[in-house]
């Protein structure tokens, strides 16, 4: 190999590896954070699902990271990011937002949520549209209040679909101990929980790689539902100065829950991923790309 070829291959990977982790205070809270720097590029922040299970969203960064600065996080009171003040109301959650944006000096940027982080993603819109370039849902939670229970009952009825007998009855005992404050438990559950997901698309044993259950908590789990539940129902952006863009797989875990979020933006473009269930990323790449490539054009 030419010594400008191997200079020019070492060059790329320096950048496409370069990355920073800082922890960001946020009053007593912490949230470990993970930027991906890229001078002078617009700045897109992800936020992962769950609540209580983080996850750096590697694929999802690799897709982005050469256009733009990104910046993922764990989400409060996961393994890396400790809540001290073990508030979990939405309010807290838009302050962590609020509080990274200040500690990196960012001004408007790009948000990216996905499942429960699609979610938060819209509540943060609906409180902070100013601080918006554009939204981008990537099959989100369907709503606060009443629709999140209408939410939790399509997931369920998805999970049983996937299982035998003997295992949906472990994931019922697991959840009833994590549920209890077992991390171990919600540990277990997530891992079957995540096979469910990706069953049918990609071999099930991939996501025992690609995450860490072991940073999963259980108190973020138990604090955080109730208070999605008490948030006031969202009332949507009719009109905003921003692009949004919302991506369902044909085979995801939510149903006519969807629709919430489909009405709730009006002016959104709407997609519908074939092949794939609720992780388009990994279920259908090639699609989930341009669609990506089509909302951040």
């Amino acid at each position: 190999m030419p010594a400008e070829t191997k200079h020019t291959n070492v060059q790329l990977l320096q950048k496409n590896t370069n990355m920073n982790t800082s922890i960001v205070n946020n009053n007593r809270d912490k949230l470990y954070t993970i930027i991906y720097p890229n001078p002078d590029k617009e700045t897109i922040i992800l936020l992962h699902g769950g609540p209580g299970f983080p996850s750096d969203l590697t694929e999802v960064v690799n897709s982005l990271k050469d256009s733009f600065q990104v910046i993922a996080f764990h989400q409060r009171g996961t393994k890396k990011s400790p809540c001290a003040s073990k508030d979990y109301s939405m309010e807290a959650y838009l302050s962590d937002v609020e509080a990274i944006r200040k500690f990196y000096q960012i001004d408007k940027f790009h948000l990216w949520g996905h499942s429960w982080g699609g979610l938060y993603a819209q509540i943060y819109a609906e409180k902070y549209a100013d601080n918006l370039l554009s939204l981008f849902l990537c099959s989100p939670g369907s709503g606060t209040n009443i629709q999140w229970k209408q939410t939790e009952k399509e997931v369920m009825q998805l999970n049983k679909s996937k299982t035998t007998g003997w295992q949906w009855t472990k994931m019922g005992m697991n959840s009833f101990f994590g549920m209890l404050g077992s991390d171990k438990a919600y540990q277990r559950l997530f891992k079957q929980v995540m096979k469910n997901y990706n069953d049918g698309f990609i071999p099930t044993g991939s996501s025992d790689i690609s995450e860490d259950f072991d940073l999963l908590k259980a108190v973020p789990v138990n604090k955080t539902r109730p208070e999605i539940v008490k948030y006031p129902l969202l009332t949507g952006l009719s009109d905003p100065d921003f692009r949004i863009t919302i991506l369902y797989g044909d085979q995801d875990i939510y149903k006519t829950s969807k629709n919430f979020v489909i009405d709730r933006y009006p002016t959104a473009k709407v997609f519908t991923v074939l092949n794939s269930g609720h992780i388009p990323w990994l279920h259908n790449p090639e699609a989930y790309k341009d669609i990506i490539a089509n909302h951040y054009q």
